[in-house]
């Protein structure tokens, strides 16, 4: 990728990023359809999640990065609190749907956009992975 022209580079970077924002969008489309289409709001409660999901990480670890072993108890406790968020996206569904309040589509939809946000955050990562950037700075 080095050699290529920087011309050539910004093209496909833009790429990358209209890349992203397609996924994110389709991401957010299917979380509003999951209660449009069924006149049911509750799936709504997974966003609470999604909002908190990136805070503990902004707040406790710093410039640290999330993939490497840390003394910190700080960081430790906040890749718990980032994990406990995670499966919270998805056991809040799978609850509503236990309880009878959303129907098998509605969980189809919230689930699959909760993979299609963790698809947008690999590529993310993995487009500036390959840059040398720090994707946690």
């Amino acid at each position: 990728m080095a050699d290529l022209p920087g011309y050539v580079r910004s093209c496909l970077q833009t790429g990358h990023l209209a890349m992203l924002a397609i996924l994110v969008s389709g991401g957010i489309v299917l979380q509003v359809l999951a209660c449009a289409l069924y006149n049911n709001w509750w799936p709504m409660l997974t966003v609470v999640m999604y909002v908190i999901l990136p805070m503990p990480l902004l707040f406790f670890a710093g410039s640290e990065s999330i993939f490497q072993e840390s003394d910190s108890s700080w960081v430790n406790a906040s890749k718990f609190f980032t994990g406990a968020s995670t499966v919270g996206s998805i056991a809040i569904p799978a609850i509503l749907k236990h309880a009878g309040i959303i129907g098998w589509g509605a969980l189809a939809m919230e689930l699959s956009s909760f993979f299609i946000f963790v698809i947008a955050i690999m590529c993310y990562m993995s487009m500036y992975d390959e840059d040398g950037y720090s994707s946690m700075i």
